[in-house]
């Protein structure tokens, strides 16, 4: 945890990867201000959970809440002031500068004249469907101590959010929807590649940045990519690698539960346990007991 502002803003980490990282903020400064100056030192996406803010530069101000992404570029200053007394909370999304602007490319692909600053603007919508993703990523992230993720998921879900947001800004401004290639070898190429990455790691804590780099792929159109030549995202196609591989050990009488939940990838007995059982409808223990009913 880091306190800033005489312990006003509490900042918590989340999720932490070479591409992008996640962080809850925590804003209990009154209604009042505008504060003294400040600067931004990454280029960060907020999206917000709870009240408003509003920030200052020379004569404008903006005014960011729930229903809306708030884009911070880099070295950019300004003041905040608060237009209520319920503070604000929400997620602060970094992205590596090359992922970002893998991202950015496919929206403004003038990006490579400004690489250091990828937004055109302060705010941008925020949909139902993104505002509720959040919200169960950061549930996801804040219990991730007790129940594990796959580190994969929590790449992926955030960088997905980034697109989502990023596109619906650039397109509210007067941007075209970017349109997609059509899917040629090169991609199925790469997905084969993938699979046989994951095949041959299916017991290692694999990264979307570790898979990306091993097939010469940006991490974001990596997901984006397999998740269209396979339907299913990578985290997904990985997590029934392992499950089913199970069901073999299972099927030849492993006894050790833990031991095989290690040995393919989980993190724990029980982050197998519910992986397993969201999967096949029944804990590993009683699968072992139906296949012995069934081999016998």
């Amino acid at each position: 945890m880091a306190y800033d502002r005489d312990n006003e803003i509490l900042y918590k980490p989340l999720h932490e990867s070479p591409i992008v990282s996640v962080h809850d903020y925590c804003c209990h400064i009154a209604q009042g201000g505008p504060g003294v100056e400040e600067e931004s030192d990454a280029n960060n996406i907020v999206l917000m959970r709870h009240g408003a803010f509003s920030r200052h530069f020379g004569r404008r101000t903006v005014t960011a809440d729930v229903n809306q992404a708030v884009f911070f570029s880099r070295d950019s200053t300004y003041r905040v002031s608060h237009p209520s007394d319920c503070g604000d909370r929400g997620t602060v999304f970094t992205v590596s500068p090359r992922v970002l602007n893998d991202i950015v490319r496919e929206l403004d692909p003038s990006i490579d004249d400004h690489p250091e600053q990828p937004f055109r603007f302060f705010t941008g919508p925020c949909d139902s469907s993104v505002f509720w993703r959040h919200r169960e990523l950061v549930q996801r992230l804040e219990t991730a101590e007790t129940n594990p993720l796959e580190p994969l998921w929590a790449d992926v879900t955030a960088l997905q959010l980034v697109a989502d947001v990023l596109e619906s800004a650039f397109v509210q401004r007067g941007a075209e929807k970017p349109k997609r290639k059509a899917t040629g070898a090169d991609h199925a190429e790469r997905t084969e590649a993938v699979k046989t990455y994951l095949a041959a790691r299916m017991s290692e804590r694999i990264t979307l940045d570790d898979v990306a780099r091993a097939v010469h792929v940006s991490p974001f159109h990596l997901a984006r990519i397999f998740h269209q030549q396979t339907g299913v995202p990578v985290h997904r196609y990985l997590t029934q690698l392992r499950l089913r591989a199970s069901l073999e050990r299972l099927a030849d009488g492993a006894g050790d539960l833990t031991a095989v939940a290690l040995e393919l990838g989980f993190s724990s007995h029980s982050h197998f346990t519910d992986a397993f059982r969201r999967e096949f409808g029944h804990s590993p223990s009683e699968m072992r007991k139906i296949l012995e009913a069934g081999s016998s």
